[in-house]
């Protein structure tokens, strides 16, 4: 919702919406007159859904509107349908990044927090779609249980978590410290973009795991 607001105050035009859930942030963005859907080669001027979960506001907003159309997540999430749509964007939230680009969005190590839900279906319609990107966003930080911050950059995932997204697919990913574009990319430029977006008190430790590791090496770096 938080980024929503931001593109309904930025004065976009002429977006498209297709996405698993409808929130309020929508709701801002077409008020603002951000939305149209006049440019898309699919359920053109319609706003694409699954689901909603917000305030009153948005289901008013959603009730008898013929704006909306509502499919079941075999449409909605289905990455061929995702493909088609030209410049598709997809934004979700991860948790962990790992040197390689593994995304983890549903683990805390072992322990499950939340399902995969329709990330990998976004990000893999994404990647496939004609100028189509994918960012998954985090923090750089967390706060263990002992009240210690930790990255969420890492050198490696944290054991026993599952891989959410693999390397191949990861496209952009974002902190508060800026974005890494991952796609295509060697091993050590991934590590080398990855801790440039760490938090900074981490980035020497980082790199120092890197050089262990074998990756941070100038025989390692493919030079333009």
């Amino acid at each position: 919702n938080y980024l929503g607001k931001q593109i309904a105050a930025a004065g976009l035009r002429d977006l498209s919406v297709h996405t698993e859930m409808m929130a309020d942030a929508y709701v801002d963005m077409w008020k603002n007159g951000c939305i149209t859907g006049r440019k898309k080669e699919m359920d053109r001027k319609r706003i694409v859904c699954a689901f909603a979960l917000g305030s009153p506001e948005l289901y008013e907003f959603m009730d008898r509107n013929p704006m909306i159309a509502s499919y079941s997540v075999d449409y909605t999430n289905d990455p061929c349908v995702i493909a088609r749509i030209s410049n598709m964007i997809s934004i979700n939230g991860c948790l962990e990044v790992d040197f390689y680009g593994q995304v983890v969005s549903e683990m805390q190590g072992p322990r499950q927090i939340t399902g995969t839900g329709g990330q990998w279906d976004f990000v893999l319609g994404a990647y496939h779609s004609p100028g189509g990107k994918s960012f998954l966003c985090t923090s750089s930080t967390y706060i263990d249980k002992e009240g210690r911050m930790q990255s969420k950059i890492k050198p490696l995932l944290t054991p026993g978590a599952a891989c959410t997204i693999s390397r191949q697919l990861t496209h952009y990913v974002v902190t508060e410290y800026g974005k890494a574009l991952l796609k295509c990319q060697s091993i050590w430029t991934r590590a080398e973009r990855l801790i440039e977006i760490a938090h900074p008190q981490f980035r020497d430790e980082l790199i120092k795991e890197a050089e262990k590791m074998g990756f941070w090496k100038r025989s390692n770096k493919i030079e333009p």
